[in-house]
């Protein structure tokens, strides 16, 4: 049991039912049936201010972004999807990425981030599913040092795509690559905790 690699998946929109929040749920089913533990949070249950020095220096972290950082630091990789805003990543999940960023708390950057393992996609009503925001969203989590997989998941035309407001995805094509997505990320880990100088295990 303590050998199963443990995945966090969260999206960065706050809008229920949002369509990223329903690729991620499918992509961590693959991961789930791959062989990992999966966890599955809201951003809208750890509301953070925006992100300021000033405020970071005078009240230390907000509880929000601690609770959020020993969930990053509790999990070997992460399940991530960002809905794409004016060509970007969500302000929401920028800003909970800074704070968790911060080492003001009882965690290291490297408990966090440094040297797990991210899969990533995202979903839009529009032709291009989105895939703009992938390659920023790809930058900042390199940035605080998460590799992330090569091969991502963008949804195009998700209104027609999904079963009304449900988690049901029509397309069944789409439906095996964010399942694959999950998985391929379940088995990275698996395959990191076989190496002995993996950092991997060290949230059991």
């Amino acid at each position: 049991m303590g050998t199963r690699p443990k995945i966090l998946a969260f999206a960065g929109s706050l809008r229920e039912n949002s369509y990223t929040k329903r690729v991620v749920q499918i992509a961590l089913r693959g991961a789930e049936n791959a062989g990992a533990d999966v966890t599955f949070i809201d951003l809208r249950d750890f509301p953070m201010p925006l992100y300021d020095a000033d405020d970071e220096e005078k009240t230390g972290l907000p509880e929000n972004a601690l609770r959020f950082q020993e969930l990053l630091a509790r999990h070997d990789g992460f399940l991530i999807g960002s809905p794409e805003y004016n060509g970007s990543i969500s302000g929401a999940l920028k800003n909970a990425i800074d704070w968790a960023s911060r080492s003001g708390g009882p965690f290291k950057r490297s408990d966090i981030f440094t040297g797990k393992f991210a899969a990533i996609m995202t979903a839009s009503p529009g032709s291009f599913g989105g895939v703009r925001a992938l390659s920023h969203l790809r930058g900042v989590l390199m940035s605080v040092g998460v590799n992330v997989l090569s091969t991502e998941c963008a949804v195009s035309f998700a209104g027609s795509k999904f079963d009304g407001d449900s988690e049901a995805l029509t397309d069944e094509t789409m439906k095996a690559s964010l399942e694959k997505l999950g998985a391929s990320l379940a088995e990275m880990l698996q395959k990191m905790r076989c190496k002995p100088e993996s950092r991997l295990g060290t949230s059991n």
